[in-house]
């Protein structure tokens, strides 16, 4: 993903009558005016960032103190001096609240020092700065248009910059905190962005990580609303409207949804086939397993025992599922065997299976085998 490219930052001094901006005059005459007309027409950045800094002390109070910040702030910048970009930024944005620019420079050193907080922070004060830009209406000064035109734009590009720093800081932090934090602020700040989809897998494991449970079902569903590749996502919400029975309906929709979106996938991006094969195969297992307990649980006895017969080659050797797999097997072919008899020793054996397994299903299927067996 190639980052959106910014044509050309503004330069930090105000627009002289535009609405909303503070207006700046200088006046030559007097020692601060003076101060402020030598940094300016320096050239050597070094000496200019001087002059800047010694403005800034020996006026602290000036009503131009801001817009020394301002140029200050851009040669803090070039230089690193990181923690002095943010304090410019601070400054300047009490005066002048619509400074995107100012604020973005502040973002630019957030991430330099990889400040979590501060990405966060400034993103949002950015952003903030930006919307109160493309509020301003077009001035009917002539001379003021071009300036409008050029800061509103800049306001539109900053937004999107701001958009992708949230996705590339959710999309390489390490800590599973980081993640969720940044990938749901891009998801609350930015409700259609075009990142939300390349980062949902990474949120959503980061949720499962942090236990936040309720928050990755939430992520998972919204996501499935618009993009149904995602089997994990299926899986976790098809056994979390499984337990505790919460919603059946749910569940077994969801856990078809895994098998049919699972059965002819190929293999993902980077993926081996051989390792995706594996998994595949564990996957449409625990699809077919979870549908055969459902329609189970809702006395569907025939699609029930459909499921599992499906399920059974691709759980071979789990014991976990083989259990109560073989236990509601010889259920449903039990009840089946009302209608027809000859089902009567396919429960039989189901049940027997079952009593080889030690579980919660083993001392259950023995009694059943013992009924069958006495014609009950």
């Amino acid at each position: 993903m190639r980052l959106p490219i910014l044509i050309g930052l503004l330069a930090l001094s105000a627009a002289v009558g535009l609405a909303q901006r503070p207006s700046f005059t200088l006046d030559a005459e007097t020692p601060e005016g003076q101060a402020l007309q030598a940094a300016a027409s320096e050239e050597d950045e070094a000496r200019k960032l001087q002059l800047y800094e010694n403005f800034l002390r020996q006026f602290p109070s000036h009503e131009y103190t801001w817009w020394a910040w301002a140029q200050a702030q851009t040669l803090y910048l070039k230089t690193g001096n990181l923690p002095k970009v943010i304090e410019a930024a601070e400054a300047v944005l009490v005066k002048d609240p619509l400074n995107s620019p100012a604020a973005y420079n502040a973002l630019q050193a957030a991430e330099k020092s990889k400040d979590s907080e501060g990405i966060l922070t400034w993103s949002a004060r950015t952003v903030e700065a930006a919307k109160k830009m493309l509020e301003v209406k077009k001035p009917e000064d002539e001379d003021e248009v071009e300036t409008w035109e050029r800061e509103v734009d800049y306001a539109r590009q900053v937004i999107i910059r701001c958009e992708y720093s949230l996705y590339a800081a959710a999309a390489t932090a390490a800590e599973h905190g980081d993640v969720a934090a940044f990938a749901g602020a891009l998801a609350e700040r930015h409700p259609d962005s075009q990142y939300l989809p390349q980062i949902a897998g990474r949120h959503f494991a980061a949720l499962q990580q942090l236990k936040q449970t309720e928050q990755a079902i939430a992520l998972a569903e919204k996501t499935l609303e618009k993009d149904k590749s995602n089997p994990e996502m299926m899986l976790v919400v098809a056994d979390h409207y499984m337990q505790g029975r919460k919603d059946l309906d749910k569940a077994l929709a969801t856990a078809e949804l895994l098998a049919t979106t699972v059965e002819p996938m190929p293999a993902p991006e980077g993926v081996a086939a051989d390792v995706w094969e594996g998994r595949r195969k564990t996957l449409l297992g625990l699809a077919f397993w979870m549908q055969g307990m459902i329609l189970s649980e809702q006395k569907n006895w025939s699609p029930s025992d459909q499921a599992f017969r499906k399920a059974l080659p691709l759980i071979a050797g789990n014991n976990d599922l083989l259990g109560p797999a073989y236990f509601f097997l010889g259920l449903s072919n039990y009840n089946m065997s009302r209608t027809n008899r000859k089902l009567r020793q396919e429960a039989l054996r189901f049940n027997e299976l079952c009593s080889k397994i030690q579980g919660p299903y083993r001392e259950q299927a023995i009694k059943n085998i013992n009924a069958i067996n006495a014609g009950r």
